[in-house]
């Protein structure tokens, strides 16, 4: 019986240590992708300002690969957030987002190939090559573009088309409210006359109580009052003298 017991502790207590273990990694995990977010985030603050920095503050091939960088991530980066945020209340965008991350892949690609370039020492060659490095930005940024705006397009025919139906019931509902306000005063007026005629006629009133005549000998108002209750302690009333 105590082998038992011990085993069931152990069994417990090892139970309990698993649980807590695959707690602190779940937490563990959960702050390190925390921290990584933020991160990347900074990164990409830190590259996109470094980038503005130089497509304004450089002339010739490194201005132009600079703003070729940054207006490819712009775009990629508005698109992407307005398809995700989208899809949490339009499943039908998941198709969308499909489209979009085959496209990322070009994007990452281009922008790579951009990055590579901008350490070239070869500036010429990169001069020759600017034309179809535009091109192939300017095709990325038109399809994110395009995603982005359909994407923005139907959430806002969405919203408007819940507006006018939300506008005709509240009509509905404002005018069966004012029907039924009027209708309540007549009805409440025709139950309340309905009840009084259903009323059973009260017994008639009873005549009032014949008074009774009092003696002649003397007036109502003049009648003796009775004589008080004497109490023990007071005296007995003297006789009056005779005058």
């Amino acid at each position: 019986m105590e082998a038992a017991l011990i085993i069931f502790a152990l069994m417990v207590l090892f139970t309990i240590l698993g649980l807590g273990l695959f707690v602190t990694v779940k937490v563990v995990k959960a702050a390190k992708r925390g921290v990584d977010r933020t991160i990347t985030q900074a990164r990409r603050t830190v590259e996109d300002t470094a980038l503005r920095a130089k497509s304004f503050g450089q002339v010739g091939v490194a201005g132009a690969l600079a703003q070729l960088r940054l207006d490819l991530r712009t775009s990629m980066r508005a698109t992407q957030q307005a398809l995700y945020e989208g899809a949490r209340a339009d499943a039908s965008l998941k198709e969308s987002i499909g489209l979009f991350e085959r496209l990322s892949a070009h994007g990452h690609e281009l922008d790579d190939e951009l990055k590579r370039l901008e350490q070239e020492p070869d500036r010429q060659r990169i001069a020759d090559s600017l034309p179809d490095l535009r091109e192939r930005t300017s095709k990325i940024t038109q399809a994110a573009d395009s995603l982005r705006w359909a994407a923005r397009d139907r959430a806002r025919r969405f919203a408007e088309d819940d507006l006018s139906a939300l506008s005709a019931q509240i009509e509905m509902e404002s005018g069966a409210l004012r029907d039924w306000s009027r209708q309540s005063v007549d009805d409440l007026t025709a139950a309340a006359a309905a009840w009084d005629a259903a009323q059973p006629a009260g017994p008639a009133a009873a005549p009032p109580a014949q008074q009774q005549p009092r003696p002649q000998s003397q007036p109502a108002a003049l009648d003796p009052a009775a004589p008080a209750t004497p109490y023990p302690w007071q005296k007995a009333p003297r006789p009056e003298r005779a005058g």
